[in-house]
């Protein structure tokens, strides 16, 4: 059984060894690599294709063909999900052909694989960042291109990580009880989102912050703190007087006239 299990072993070592791709991959034939790694990558195998691809894209600089080969080496690396070397490579296929008919779509493509890179919106937004960048940039140099739609669509979901993680961000600083950061990020938060689908749990929660902040300080900050909440409270109130929160909203608002009224009679 053992004899038999290792002939088959070796069988196939030694047909792996005679296939067409390794026929391919070891000879000097340029034009063999091209032709086989053009067929593997119209049959979906793109890490074979590309690795084929790689051995001749130095050669084939300046002939005919090479923008065929360009073309077909960067979508090796986007199939594969390597999409930072996908972004490299079609980059790289936009600069070397910005007359070729498929430079919008690689343009495209490219940024797209940022998009990719993108993480879930509780990590590092540093390539989400770099992903908008880039997704502006094609949509500003192909304003009529038929990529438009994908292209906001990509956006608006790369906006709402920063959205979501800026406000968790100022919501956390709540939670822990630093009221004045709290404060501080969702006024950021407001400002840098405003049609953001959490701007009333934006309003609500950063007027609950100032209430807590004006509860909990020194009695001489009290009264500039109170006043400060209640604009805020005046904010949400123009904003959202018919939200499920407004009624909580009035509660805290009336603890803090009271509040004023207490301090204003000791004065």
């Amino acid at each position: 059984m053992k004899k038999n299990f290792f002939f088959v072993f070796i069988l196939i070592a030694v047909l792996s060894a005679c296939s067409p791709y390794q026929r391919a991959f070891k000879s000097e034939d340029i034009g063999e690599k091209f032709s086989l790694g053009t067929e593997l990558y119209e049959a979906g195998k793109y890490r074979k294709a590309s690795r084929l691809f790689e051995q001749i894209v130095p050669q084939y600089r300046g002939k005919p063909q090479a923008e065929k080969l360009m073309y077909m080496y960067s979508y090796t690396f986007y199939h594969d999900k390597q999409y930072y070397n996908a972004n490299y490579q079609m980059e790289r296929f936009v600069e070397s052909y910005p007359e070729s008919e498929k430079a919008e779509e690689i343009a495209f493509m490219a940024a797209k694989s940022y998009y990719h890179l993108s993480p879930r919106y509780s990590r590092d937004q540093s390539d989400t960042k770099t992903a908008l960048e880039k997704l502006q940039i094609f949509i500003n140099q192909y304003p009529e291109t038929e990529f438009l739609a994908e292209a906001n669509k990509c956006i608006r979901e790369l906006d709402y990580k920063l959205e979501r993680k800026a406000f968790e961000i100022a919501e956390l600083y709540f939670n822990v009880g630093d009221y004045e950061a709290s404060i501080k990020s969702f006024d950021n938060f407001i400002l840098d989102f405003p049609g953001t689908s959490f701007r009333e749990d934006a309003f609500f929660i950063r007027f609950k912050a100032a209430h807590q902040l004006a509860f909990k300080s020194v009695i001489w900050k009290q009264d500039a703190r109170i006043k400060s909440a209640l604009s805020y409270f005046s904010t949400f109130e123009r904003a959202y007087s018919r939200s499920e929160k407004f009624v909580e909203a009035q509660v805290l608002a009336s603890e803090l006239e009271e509040l004023l009224k207490t301090l204003q009679a000791k004065s």
